[in-house]
């Protein structure tokens, strides 16, 4: 799989909600440097925090807009475009570094402003 492949991948099973099937991209021993999550290892612990992200939104779609890939590096930006379970909106602008490393995933970070991501702790308006 080359690493357009897996950056098609991650972004259709995001936009599908299959969290398994997307934590299956990244390699066992995956770092993501995550804006709001921290700094994250392994995939089983990717995978269980990503269990809970049916929780957080009530629906959720990251679409990309840039792809930029140079052999095992990739960058792409994209809009996220959600709604919290009590209803607020969030939109946001991102920028997702990847490296992939024989068809896997083993170094991600995410930009963006995190200010919109607010309204998951937040009531309802």
């Amino acid at each position: 799989m080359t690493a357009r492949d897996v950056l098609d991948r991650y972004y259709a099973y995001a936009n599908a909600g299959d969290w398994e099937r997307w934590c299956d991209l990244f390699s066992a021993d995956t770092e993501m440097d995550e804006q709001l999550a921290g700094h994250i290892e392994g995939r089983e612990t990717l995978r269980t925090m990503m269990a809970g992200m049916g929780d957080l939104y009530a629906s959720f779609q990251n679409k990309p807009l840039h792809f930029l890939v140079d052999g095992e590096q990739a960058a792409v930006v994209s809009h996220i475009t959600a709604v919290s379970p009590s209803g607020r909106a969030v939109e946001a602008e991102v920028m997702n570094y990847f490296r992939i490393v024989d068809g896997e995933i083993s170094y991600m970070a995410n930009f963006h402003d995190t200010v919109p991501f607010q309204v998951l702790s937040q009531g309802a308006a």
